[in-house]
């Protein structure tokens, strides 16, 4: 059942780490995912602090699900323009230092008692094919650092990177062709770069999904885009939900909204979004 496999980046709820898990704890949800914590990243948490999250998340019956890790967004050459996104509050760094990360975000994921770490495909060039071997020399080198030490790789589809598409992280994974690294399927993140998310998207990632975030966009009639709840947006998340489950999709699902209505705070956008999923969910009988 989807609902026994459901979670949350507790961010999206409150910065106050026991806040966002009793809310988590409060609407049945199995996990949460970690990116930040009273606005600090997670990669720079102490491990005292790590262990507290730990155990104060396990003292609910949560579990932590996934580091949310900020690895590979940086530029693959600092000369080069490239279009950048949010870092979660780190600075830019070159990718040598994005190895030191993974190798902290390893040791994380141990002390939070999970096996899986979020990672990107480096900021966007102006022609992402044109770098593809070396996005996928350096995917091969992380995935190589996960296999050892027993972790997956979830290499998200952001628009802000080169992997910014389903066409194209699915690409990258089956190029790196590592069972340490797989695809964090976002259908929010392709709607919201303009994309098509099903069947489209989906059809281009689906043998090499790891992970999958839920949350809804839509374009508005000026040609910016714009999260909104889950059933009010781009996404067909009926269909998309219920060809995950056909398929065999056996993994986990987060919330991660991006929403924040006007007045309210985010923990009101993420409630807002797990109603409109719950209703998605009753019309098409996908549990």
């Amino acid at each position: 059942m989807i609902w026994d496999r459901l979670g949350v980046l507790t961010d999206e709820v409150s910065p106050d780490l026991r806040e966002a898990l009793d809310w988590a704890a409060e609407h049945r949800l199995a996990h949460v995912e970690i990116r930040t914590v009273e606005g600090r990243n997670v990669i720079d948490l102490a491990d005292a602090a790590l262990l507290d999250i730990r155990k104060e998340t396990e003292k609910r019956g949560l579990f932590v699900s996934a580091v949310a890790s900020p690895v590979f967004k940086c530029a693959l050459d600092p000369s080069r323009p490239v279009q950048t996104g949010d870092a979660f509050g780190q600075r830019e760094e070159r990718v040598e230092a994005h190895y030191r990360k993974l190798e902290r975000a390893i040791e994380i994921a141990g002390l939070l008692g999970t096996k899986r770490i979020r990672i990107f495909s480096f900021w966007r060039e102006n022609d992402p094919k044109a770098y593809e071997s070396d996005i996928v020399t350096h995917l091969k080198a992380a995935a190589a650092m996960a296999e050892k030490a027993g972790v997956t790789l979830l290499l998200e589809n952001e628009p802000s990177c080169n992997g910014g598409y389903a066409a194209e992280v699915g690409r990258l994974a089956r190029l790196a062709a590592s069972p340490a690294l797989k695809v964090l399927w976002d259908p929010g993140n392709e709607a919201y770069g303009g994309k098509p998310a099903y069947p489209e998207g989906y059809g281009a990632v689906k043998d090499v999904i790891g992970h999958v975030h839920l949350k809804d966009a839509l374009t508005d009639e000026g040609g910016v885009p714009r999260c909104v709840p889950i059933g009010q947006g781009a996404v067909p998340y009926g269909a998309q939900l219920s060809a995950l489950e056909r398929d065999g999709y056996s993994g986990l699902y987060t919330i991660e909204t991006h929403y924040v209505p006007e007045g309210g705070t985010a923990a009101h956008g993420t409630g807002l979004t797990l109603e409109g999923l719950r209703t998605v969910l009753s019309a098409g009988r996908t549990s």
